[in-house]
């Protein structure tokens, strides 16, 4: 066992891409208990790994976003979160929180929302006055709420691995996602005269906001036929997907006559890149899992915290510890395929609902796409903006602690997480 973790981190820590290093990892644990016969459960079980229903909602999701990117709804939304709020103090950046939730419905990725924001809102705030670093860290502490309020692609994961409803995650998803945004829009609040945030000319008016509302109604209209379509039980997840695509593209072409041939062919090879290392991430991790299943890992490691301590307020904390940690270091698809099945039988030990789990398993893992060293969104904003990592990880702090916070409070009080799941289940 020793000898494959050993193996590999090494591949991790040489640059090797994180699918091959689960791939070998994994074939070099069924060489160590079975010779080269096991060698024959490899593609098995490679093919095995992507051989689930639900995965299929995950391209037509990331499609969605791309086309929703590219027609220019981002634009439309971010000028319906200022019509909102932008009369603030610090208007700008609260605009930024508000379209962040609102592209959440229709992406399912952190990654795509700061992309799109960082070549967007971040020139935009810039040139009101706030400082390129604030604008970077406003939109990466945005991001992870596109993966929190769903449609989600870790959940999808995760609800497919675990054999959770997906619906029950992304109705739980919906509240925390919610209070990141208002609480990091009260860090703004809070930052605002100390940082002297910029104050917009424009004031309050219930005409702008009808005409900005008017503009992007059918795009904001999008994540409730998505969300209604899953919640009340009227199509899939994967169906959700498929609708949330040709919609997406009906109002890009026909409404907003807004995409090109040549847009599409463009995305769809994205999507297929996008989807390309996901799903290989999924296929070699399937290996790799199969055998800490055979090795009994997932039961030793839920003995070791146990060992450690019986009181579950404690291994809660040893969960979020372990992680945020690992989160830090990891591809987070990566560290969601290894750590479901060795997590999920834990939290069931000490009690938790699996619905509750799969929340605070995916929330962990969203944060650390904002940590250093291979937080990926600081890495995309960097790219897309210029700006030093080191320099957005600083501005970042006040939002990262208040959104751990959060992530303590979801651990902690499974009320906020269930309160949606259960009325619609009273319902």
């Amino acid at each position: 066992m020793i000898t494959v973790v050993v193996l590999f981190f090494f591949l991790i820590l040489i640059g090797l891409p994180v699918g091959v290093t689960l791939g070998v990892a994994g074939v070099a644990g069924l060489i160590q208990i079975g010779g080269n016969e096991f060698l024959l459960m490899a593609p098995k079980r490679y093919f095995e790994g992507l051989d689930l229903f639900t995965f299929m909602a995950m391209p037509f999701f990331i499609l969605a976003g791309e086309i929703m990117n590219k027609s220019g709804i981002t634009d439309r939304l971010a000028a319906f979160a200022d019509a909102l709020v932008g009369y603030l103090r610090g208007g700008l950046a609260h605009s930024n929180m508000i379209a962040s939730v609102l592209f959440a419905g229709m992406t399912g990725a952190a990654v795509a929302d700061t992309a799109a924001f960082g070549n967007t809102l971040v020139p935009a705030m810039e040139k009101e006055g706030y400082s390129r670093p604030f604008s970077c860290a406003v939109t990466v502490a945005g991001s992870i709420i596109g993966p929190t309020i769903p449609p989600s692609n870790l959940m999808v994961i995760y609800g497919s691995l675990m054999g959770v409803s997906i619906a029950g995650l992304f109705a739980a998803g919906i509240l925390p996602g919610i209070l990141i945004c208002l609480l990091c829009m009260a860090v703004i609040a809070a930052l605002g005269k100390r940082l002297n945030l910029p104050k917009s000319k424009e004031r309050f008016s219930l005409l702008r906001i009808f005409w900005a509302f008017k503009s992007s109604f059918l795009a904001i209209l999008m994540p409730g036929i998505i969300l209604g379509g899953i919640l009340f039980g009227i199509v899939t997840p994967t169906e959700a997907a498929a609708i949330a695509v040709f919609y997406a593209l009906f109002i890009s072409t026909v409404i907003y006559k807004a995409l090109k041939f040549s847009d599409i062919v463009e995305m769809l090879i994205r999507t297929a890149r996008i989807t390309g290392v996901v799903f290989l991430i999924i296929a070699a991790a399937s290996i790799l899992s199969w055998w800490m299943t055979f090795m009994q890992i997932p039961q030793k490691i839920a003995a070791f915290f146990l060992y450690l301590s019986s009181n579950p307020d404690v291994i809660i904390g040893l969960i979020l510890l372990l992680l945020l940690g690992i989160g830090m270091f990891m591809d987070i698809n990566a560290a969601l395929i290894i750590l479901a099945p060795v997590l999920g039988p834990l939290t069931s030990s000490i009690g938790m609902d699996p619905v509750h789990a799969g929340i605070m398993i995916v929330l962990a893992l969203n944060i650390s796409l904002m940590t250093p060293p291979v937080g990926a969104c600081l890495f995309v904003l960097s790219s897309v903006t210029g700006e030093r990592i080191e320099k957005i990880s600083v501005a970042l702090v006040p939002f990262l602690i208040v959104e751990v916070g959060i992530l303590i409070v979801v651990a902690y009080w499974d009320t906020l997480t269930l309160f949606i799941p259960r009325l619609l289940q009273g319902s």
